[in-house]
């Protein structure tokens, strides 16, 4: 009788298990829909503290001081702050070799000719899993040399990207507190997944895919404690509509605004690229959409925020419908 009485409690815990696992995606989709609705207030738009992630030909010798001048004149009528140009990546020991970026010093000259009030960081990452092994003490001692050389050159920070980073990894939290006597009063900046926006939701989907897609706040909030700056990676969100995607942005912006202290920037991903690989992905995501989610969280947070923007991944694939998003939807409104 208490064999069959358990068996029956544990049919029962299944049953409902499963039930919930079938509602909580519509109670999910029907949340965000909801966020990404309502007219966000006038001042809820850039405050010059937006960035950009720069591809790798900036400092391999492809692209010259006539190419930065040019990306001067566009960017000075941005709200951009800060670029990360990718320096990298490491080797899958940690090392990084200085052919990675032999005109580094000749980008930098023309850059502070150009915009010398907008930082450049040496944009530094690899994958993971499988590659690079942070959890290899002998590793992160060879990242943190690397960071030591390109700070040498005359970059104003560092903006890690390791991917995926699975959520409570105390290496990545020693590589960040290390990090921080190398750059001194320079910016220790990082690319976050995404913070797990309702609960259940991090351990599903790590089930689904095999590895974190986001973080915790708890983890999240311990990166944050360690560096200077943010970028949560909000798209490659795989959601199938705008409404949706708008939401989501509208919810990672909300539980940023409250996990990042005033004091620290955190920014949002705002996708201008167009090679999502599913056709619904490139149809949902758009920089527009990233901005209006941005304007509603803020708008939601209730209160002017200093250092709160959009980082536009990437320079080389931005077309012109993404910069005139970007005008119309964040920096002029």
């Amino acid at each position: 009788m208490i064999a069959r009485t358990r068996a029956e409690r544990g049919l029962r815990f299944l049953v409902a298990v499963a039930a919930l696992l079938l509602v909580l995606p519509g109670v999910a989709a029907a949340t965000l829909t909801i966020q990404f609705t309502g007219t966000p207030a006038s001042w809820a738009k850039s405050t010059g503290h937006d960035a950009l992630w720069l591809g790798h030909a900036w400092v391999d010798g492809r692209k010259d001081a006539a190419d930065v001048k040019a990306l001067a004149v566009r960017l000075r009528k941005t709200g951009i702050k800060d670029v990360y140009v990718h320096s990298g990546p490491f080797d899958v020991d940690g090392t990084l070799s200085p052919t990675k970026y032999p005109k580094a010093q000749n980008f930098l000259k023309w850059w502070r000719a150009e915009l010398p009030k907008v930082r450049v960081s040496a944009w530094l990452g690899q994958k993971v899993d499988g590659a690079l092994d942070l959890d290899d003490p002998a590793a992160r001692q060879r990242v943190l040399d690397g960071v030591g050389a390109v700070m040498a050159l005359g970059f104003d920070g560092v903006h890690y990207d390791f991917e995926p980073l699975g959520d409570d990894d105390t290496d990545f939290l020693d590589l960040l507190t290390r990090t921080r006597p190398i750059v001194g009063d320079g910016l220790i900046s990082t690319s976050t997944p995404q913070i797990e926006p309702f609960p259940l939701t991090r351990p599903v989907v790590r089930t689904v895919i095999g590895h974190d897609k986001y973080w915790s706040p708890a983890y999240f909030r311990e990166v944050v404690a360690r560096t200077d700056q943010v970028a949560i990676m909000t798209y490659d969100s795989f959601l199938p509509s705008e409404l949706l995607y708008g939401g989501h942005v509208v919810r990672q912006g909300s539980l940023a605004l409250e996990l990042v202290p005033k004091e620290k920037t955190v920014l949002l991903g705002a996708p201008a690229y167009h090679d999502h690989g599913a056709v619904w992905s490139d149809a949902a995501e758009s920089v527009a959409t990233a901005a209006e989610g941005a304007r509603l969280a803020l708008t939601s947070y209730g209160r002017h925020r200093e250092r709160f923007g959009l980082a536009l991944y990437v320079d080389y694939a931005a077309t012109a419908d993404d910069w005139a998003e970007y005008d119309r939807a964040w920096y002029r409104r």
